[in-house]
């Protein structure tokens, strides 16, 4: 029998929602395939481990960026490894699937997330806004009249929309998301530190002593990375101070997105928003100070999801179960 799956294809990483059992899969978003054959060489957690460090004939890399499709052939079979991961794909047997996709996105976007998930041998594909997901996912009420506002900070983008009565009233969305914070941490050490850093020590930086708002700072730690200077291996302290001078510009714009949602939302809306607050999913919730410096800059009362990781699989998990069926778009092949 087909099986029924739910699929957060993000920027960092996907997750897999199988109707009956729940999330099954989390897994990164990165391919390690041969240069000339083609030939997949690790997904996910496997591929992840070899960003940086592949052969001349081995590249590593992210199919997806900005939330969308960049590599058409190497996104489908990522998910086609997924799917066999999972079990959903048999001999007989291919899996229908709910997967989403950016709020603000084109229909050649659309188009792509559409047949990348045929092209892994989906049987049927059915679309969701991810902050449709998001806010499903979290808890929040869409199906009624009150406004619902959804934050949903993920590994590429930052997606922020009102929701009412099943659908999206208004919506903004900005390329500015875990990875472009990692980035922002990155060039800032190279700036004032002199040093050089992967991406793999920003991410760590970002998520143990990373802050936004003094009340969260979380002390100092060393790294180590390459002196600019003398090109030597070096040692450098860094507290939560540093990190978020470094984080103040991309922040900036995610609130700046957020302020802007708030102004475009019906009257009406904005005093449901007012009453019940703003809820904050993906993993840049957990950024430190996040949820207080939103408080503090708009004036409106923020709240993390209890699993803000997976908010939008877990949303789509509940369309699957028929509680939220008109939330997603099948046109079919």
């Amino acid at each position: 029998m087909s099986k029924q799956i739910g699929i957060d294809l993000g920027t960092s990483n996907t997750l897999i929602y199988l109707k009956g059992k729940g999330i099954v899969l989390r897994e990164p978003s990165v391919v390690a395939s041969d240069v000339k054959t083609k030939k997949i060489k690790a997904v996910g957690e496997e591929a992840q481990k070899m960003l940086g460090k592949t052969p001349g004939n081995i590249v590593a890399q992210r199919p997806l960026q900005n939330g969308v499709i960049a590599d058409f052939d190497v996104t489908a079979n990522m998910l086609r490894a997924f799917f066999r991961n999972v079990g959903a794909v048999g001999i007989v047997s291919r899996p229908t699937v709910i997967i989403c996709v950016p709020s603000v996105v084109t229909e050649v976007e659309r188009r792509a997330v559409e047949d990348a998930t045929y092209e892994a041998d989906a049987k049927e594909v059915m679309l969701i806004s991810e902050p449709m997901a998001a806010a499903i996912g979290s808890g929040l009420k869409v199906d009624g009249p009150r406004g619902a506002m959804i934050v949903d900070i993920g590994g590429g983008t930052t997606e922020v929309a009102v929701i009412s009565l099943n659908g999206i009233v208004c919506s903004k969305s900005t390329a500015v998301g875990g990875n472009y914070l990692d980035e922002a941490i990155i060039q800032y050490m190279k700036r004032e530190k002199q040093v050089l850093i992967g991406t793999s020590t920003a991410e760590m930086l970002k998520k143990t002593i990373g802050s936004v708002h003094p009340s969260a700072d979380r002390g100092e730690t060393e790294i180590r990375g390459r002196n600019l200077r003398t090109g030597q291996a070096s040692v450098a302290s860094v507290n939560s101070a540093l990190i978020r001078e470094a984080l103040r510009e991309p922040v900036g714009q995610i609130i700046g997105v957020i302020r802007q949602t708030l102004e475009n939302t019906p009257p009406e809306l904005s005093a449901d928003i007012l009453d019940f607050g703003i809820m904050l999913s993906g993993g840049g919730a957990l950024l430190g100070g996040l949820q207080q410096l939103i408080n503090e800059r708009t004036g409106v009362r923020v709240t993390v999801a209890k699993k803000p990781l997976e908010s939008v699989a877990l949303g789509i998990g509940r369309v699957l179960d028929n509680q939220y069926y008109d939330v997603i778009d099948f046109r079919g092949r």
